[in-house]
């Protein structure tokens, strides 16, 4: 019987934090959620919870990835994220390319080289890898097609961007995390120029192109479907609805509400493939 060396098995510690941060990350999202659905802006010495809420998001994440990939592996794919992410992020910061002119505000986090704060890099590996895990799921029925590896990075892209459409008016108008400068374009959403979400398609597929050798199993064993980023992705997407339904912005609340709809109804479809 064929054996599976220890550095390609899933690692055992990972695998057991994971829960205790999964029921963390719960909690923080009820508070989160509880303080949308009331319009409760918090005092700036509360701001620490907005930072706790995407800390233990990014490490449940990175913890629910360890349940099917060696902790290297779970490792690389964290620095490979967060390293590209924040280098194109900082490239943008200073250029406006390829998102447009923003302005990151006090509430978003300390910045990097006094550019972009801290939790963008971080938001990155959150929509990367659960997006990815949401794109497995969708993409399960044609796994053992040839273009099967494009399509998932492809859907992974679109994930992000339709993840962007509830992300902007929310980090705006309900946690002003940033504002955007005017362009010559008339039309906006979320006051994010059309262009942003062209650079989030762009920069999820370069970041993707150079970790997806770290997020390929190589253990050649059938494991169980794993439905927490589906959950992760869908509990993040009703916040932003939430915070954008209370302040009425009634577009972003039926586009976010439909696409994340199909994209339930696919991945449930997959995952029971």
């Amino acid at each position: 019987m064929e054996t599976v060396p220890p550095e390609l098995k899933p690692s055992p510690a990972l695998k057991s934090w994971q829960k205790p941060f999964f029921v963390a990350f719960l909690v923080l999202w009820i508070a989160e959620e509880s303080l949308a659905a009331l319009k409760i802006d918090l005092p700036s010495h509360w701001r620490w919870l907005d930072a706790a809420f995407l800390a233990v998001t990014a490490f449940t994440t990175l913890l629910a990835l360890g349940r099917r990939l060696p902790a290297q592996n779970v490792f690389m794919t964290a620095v490979v994220v967060l390293g590209l992410a924040g280098g194109l992020n900082l490239v943008a910061g200073v250029t406006g390319v390829p998102y447009g002119p923003i302005i990151y505000l006090p509430a978003s986090g300390e910045k990097l080289f006094d550019v972009v704060p801290w939790s963008v890099p971080v938001l990155w590996l959150i929509v990367v890898v659960n997006g990815r895990g949401v794109a497995r799921l969708i993409m399960r029925p044609w796994r053992k097609t040839t273009y099967y590896g494009f399509w998932v990075i492809g859907f992974t892209s679109l994930l992000a961007v339709i993840f962007d459409l509830g992300l902007e008016p929310y980090a705006v108008h309900v946690k002003t995390l940033w504002l955007w400068h005017a362009t010559k374009f008339a039309f906006t959403w979320g006051t994010a120029p059309l262009v942003n979400f062209l650079g989030w398609f762009v920069t999820c597929l370069l970041i993707l192109f150079f970790s997806v050798p770290w997020l390929i199993n190589k253990q050649p064993v059938k494991q169980a479907m794993d439905y927490y980023p589906l959950i992760t992705w869908l509990l993040l997407n009703i916040l932003f609805l939430t915070g954008n339904a209370v302040r009425h912005d009634w577009p972003a609340v039926a586009v976010s509400a439909m696409a994340n709809a199909f994209i339930a109804t696919y991945a449930i479809r997959g995952a029971r493939w």
